[in-house]
């Protein structure tokens, strides 16, 4: 099954049951889809799909911290619920372990042996982690690894 099909499929089940923070967020994920598609003009793949959840994961994040900034947990909390919809329909993540042994990889294969060469290593590990780890976090470890 489609991805696309399986998010119209639970949809529908989520009007069934009246789960209301689910329809919500797949009905965003819905629009967002629609609109990409009316732009690129042509279906989206799945892979197409993926980013689309990823950019919409990313904007639940930074609402997250801006409502925890604002003192507004009541709706920091209904980002949190959003964002745990959208996680289901990403790829599984990466743990940050994974990610360090990766990185470590890399590091030797591109023959880094210094944070001058972060910008190499980044455009190596980035296609790897593409959709199953978050840049800022892939980041933070091959700097951390770099600088030690």
């Amino acid at each position: 099954m489609l991805l696309k099909e399986k998010i119209q499929e639970q949809l529908k089940e989520a009007m069934k049951s009246k789960d209301k923070a689910r329809l919500r967020t797949l009905r965003m994920v819905i629009a967002a889809l629609k609109n990409f598609e009316v732009e690129k003009m042509g279906e989206a793949t799945d892979e197409e799909i993926i980013q689309i959840i990823q950019k919409e994961v990313k904007k639940r994040k930074e609402a997250i911290e801006e409502y925890k900034k604002a003192g507004r947990e009541d709706l920091a909390q209904s980002e949190r619920e959003e964002l745990e919809i959208l996680m289901e329909y990403l790829p599984k993540q990466l743990t940050e372990d994974e990610i360090r042994s990766l990185a470590l990889e890399v590091i030797k294969e591109v023959g880094a042996s210094s944070l001058k060469d972060l910008g190499k290593v980044m455009k190596v590990i980035m296609p790897k982690v593409k959709g199953r780890a978050d840049g800022k976090v892939v980041n933070r470890i091959v700097r951390e690894i770099l600088q030690s």
